[in-house]
């Protein structure tokens, strides 16, 4: 494994810790801030609307910058906010201050896919977009805990302070490992080209199954916590390591999803949405018994991330020769995908459907995912298109 893989990992991780951790202290924000818990959920949604919105807007303000220089820049706003929010005053500068933070990390992970997959050869892109997509399963699975404990102990302002350290030892990475640009700044593609790309059907198709996926994901996961409670019949105390389980599911399938997009990307990923919309009836069915209700989080997570590795790495791949816009709209697809499926879990409950309906709702969009990749692996295989290649090669570092 390159080290210049691994610092865009440790950048990732910091970025995906900051992303989730609030959540793990968000009482103590709360009283600390003086505001109710459902107005400081709002730095969650906040968040999600930055990355959403912001990132596409910061990545093109930022076209002409080479792209190691952009990343440190980024993790420097990263590090500063971070301070930032541990001195917040009150809730409005604190929301101010996520939301910019949110912006630089819709644009970071979109730049540091294109730097990861130019680092290495075609063969290896899945590994290298799984090994970026992983820094966001292992922060849930140690950074986020680890954030929440500093925050019990010492306080939450304690885990921004943490989190600014985590952003210089990321920055240091940098620095060290990610090799500069050869040579002059490579001139970036023009808007028009830019979304042009876009119009290939392989890049809005991939949009149209991520957000399939995000929505197959997060409309029972956004209400796990409750269905493991009052379905499953799970002890409160037990469901923290459920989620624990899932976490390292996730991580698991990152890498299998890596492995599998190097060696048959669209195949892989058909059968994986198939096996997944399976997953989530199967969940739907073992909901009222513990033991197998364990066994399909665990698959669950597993799949989810397995799936999201081949579909990046199909936009990026398909996107080579004009990528800024491409990969600043891959996180974006993400929360706007989030988002969605928390307001679609909330009408169901809201209208008297119970929480096991919800993975039916997972199962049909992982059924209308299916259903587009399929039809877009037949209609390239048809074409007979060619992947692009990089409009400049220098320009990947």
């Amino acid at each position: 494994m390159s080290l210049p893989l691994i610092a865009l990992f440790v950048a990732a991780f910091a970025f995906g810790t900051t992303e989730f951790v609030i959540a793990g202290v968000l009482p103590q924000v709360a009283t600390g801030l003086g505001v109710s818990i459902p107005v400081a959920g709002y730095l969650v949604s906040g968040y999600a609307i930055g990355i959403a919105l912001g990132g596409p807007l910061l990545t093109f303000a930022t076209t002409n910058l080479q792209r190691r220089t952009l990343l440190l820049g980024l993790i420097a706003v990263f590090t500063v906010g971070q301070v930032a929010c541990a001195l917040a005053p009150g809730f409005s500068a604190m929301l101010l201050l996520r939301v910019l933070i949110a912006v630089v990390h819709g644009t970071f992970f979109g730049i540091a896919m294109v730097v990861a997959v130019g680092l290495v050869p075609p063969e290896r892109r899945g590994f290298a977009v799984a090994l970026i997509l992983s820094g966001l399963t292992v922060s849930n699975v140690i950074g986020v805990p680890m954030g929440a404990a500093i925050g019990n102990i010492w306080g939450w302002r304690a885990t921004f302070w943490a989190m600014s350290l985590l952003g210089l030892l990321a920055s240091l990475a940098i620095v060290l490992w990610v090799p500069r640009t050869k040579g002059a700044a490579a001139p970036r593609s023009p808007l028009a080209r830019e979304v042009g790309v876009l119009g290939r059907q392989q890049v809005w198709t991939s949009l149209i199954v991520m957000l399939m996926l995000m929505i197959g994901q997060f409309v029972p996961f956004t209400y796990i916590a409750p269905m493991l409670q009052d379905v499953t019949g799970l002890d409160p105390s037990v469901i923290p390591w459920i989620l624990l389980l899932n976490g390292v599911g996730s991580t698991v399938g990152v890498f299998i999803g890596g492995r599998l997009s190097d060696w048959k990307l669209m195949p892989s990923l058909i059968v994986m949405l198939a096996l997944q919309a399976v997953t989530l009836v199967v969940l739907h069915l073992v909901s009222p018994y513990p033991w197998p209700m364990v066994f399909a989080v665990f698959l669950w997570g597993a799949l989810n991330f397995a799936i999201g590795t081949p579909v990046q790495t199909r936009i990026l791949s398909w996107t080579a020769d004009a990528p800024s816009l491409a990969s600043s709209l891959i996180p974006s697809g993400f929360n706007i995908g989030i988002a969605m499926a928390a307001f679609i879990g909330s009408t169901m409950l809201n209208s008297g459907y119970g929480y096991r309906s919800l993975p039916l709702v997972g199962a049909v969009a992982l059924i209308v995912a299916t259903v587009v990749a399929l039809i877009s692996y037949q209609w390239e295989q048809r074409s007979g298109a060619m992947r692009p290649l990089p409009a400049n090669s220098a320009a990947t570092s």
